[in-house]
């Protein structure tokens, strides 16, 4: 009898593993795990999602028009040139479907999302990993990684889990580099933490083999809908619409993202307390011996000495109630993912590491 198997790639990927939410045991958990936003969604997008609650038995819309004009409007991109999926991680899996498949090559750094890899295994395709520079996007790498199999490049920028960024110059050199066979594809998860970037919105308009992502989970508090998009060259934009789902997001989804992305000071306000958050938490731990890179996300990569030091003190954080990210997975045994969170939480971490570290003494 023929055994049943898996279309090759599959068993390669590893189960995905989400940021605690519980401790056994402990209660007043405080949750920085995820890079969620403290603030949680504006209200207008509550608002916003329980006007559909009343509508639940009608289909959604299929084009997402009025959410494609929103995010149009408000980052002064071509509508036509949008398309919306299940997080950011839908479209990301939409390229690679499209894309790539057996006998390609898909590129992405060391540190990089892990959706990457397990979207090109997905595809059929081989992920290859190239090297970053202290934690930081190599483009020489990048560059002299690519082969005439190579059909996506896949960086975030910032990058999670590293919290590093590199200029628009630098895209530019790579977006310049890549062949045009090839999808330069940036992942802009985190580009609204960052003032005055656009994601790499420019250089899609003048480029036919770049394209950009977003998502609604990060600075508008919305990761338990799903909601993310992408913006592409519009023959880009044709061949995704012809895989994914006639009705991949709900009505309720597409209300309170509308909402979220229109309301400017909700962002700007989330921004700024992020901002201010994230200096003091990199400063306070650094001043226990703790060193990070200048991040400009919604959390730090708090390094050290060692990966049983990490460990250590994930052990001595979850015992006080405050959860953050291992990265070993992300090739970073020795350090720990911290989202940034309100006042209160930050002064926790800090506290319960200053605790960890003077135990240690």
């Amino acid at each position: 009898m023929t055994k049943l198997t898996p279309q090759p790639g599959i068993m390669d990927i590893a189960l995905y593993q989400g940021g605690a939410s519980h401790v056994e045991g402990v209660s007043n958990i405080v949750k920085l795990s995820s890079n969620e936003n403290p603030f949680g969604p504006p209200v207008s997008a509550q608002e916003a999602f329980k006007r559909e609650a009343g509508q639940l038995h009608r289909y959604p819309p299929t084009d997402h028009r009025a959410l494609r004009e929103a995010i149009g409007e408000v980052h002064g991109l071509n509508p036509a040139q949008i398309i919306c999926g299940v997080g950011s991680d839908e479209i990301i899996t939409f390229l690679c479907q499209a894309y790539a498949g057996p006998g390609t090559e898909v590129l992405h750094t060391e540190h990089g999302f892990a959706m990457y890899r397990i979207s090109a295994l997905a595809a059929g395709a081989t992920p290859v990993e190239v090297k970053e520079h202290e934690r930081t996007t190599d483009v020489d790498a990048i560059l002299a990684g690519v082969t005439d199999k190579t059909r996506l490049v896949f960086i975030a920028n910032p990058n999670n889990p590293t919290g590093t960024m590199i200029s628009n110059a630098q895209i530019k050199r790579l977006a310049d580099g890549i062949p045009p066979s090839c999808l330069l594809v940036l992942d802009g998860a985190y580009a609204e933490y960052v003032e005055g970037y656009d994601g790499g919105a420019a250089l899609v308009h003048k480029r036919q083999n770049v394209v950009m992502t977003r998502t609604f989970s990060k600075m508008y508090g919305l990761g338990g809908l799903r909601v993310g998009w992408g913006y592409a060259p519009q023959a880009v934009i044709d061949v995704l619409n012809r895989v994914r789902g006639p009705f991949n997001l709900s009505t309720p989804a597409l209300a309170a993202a509308e909402a979220a992305v229109r309301d400017l000071d909700y962002a700007e306000r989330c921004r700024a307390e992020n901002t201010k958050w994230r200096a003091w938490l990199a400063e306070g731990l650094a001043e226990l011996g703790v060193p990070s890179d200048t991040s400009t996300a919604n959390f730090i990569l708090a390094r050290f000495g060692s990966e049983a030091e990490a460990h250590a003190c994930d052990d001595h954080l979850k015992s006080e109630g405050i959860l953050v990210r291992r990265v070993g997975g992300y090739n970073l045994p020795n350090c720990l993912r911290i989202t940034v969170g309100d006042e209160a939480s930050c002064r926790r971490v800090v506290h319960a590491v200053r605790q960890f570290k003077e135990s240690q003494s």
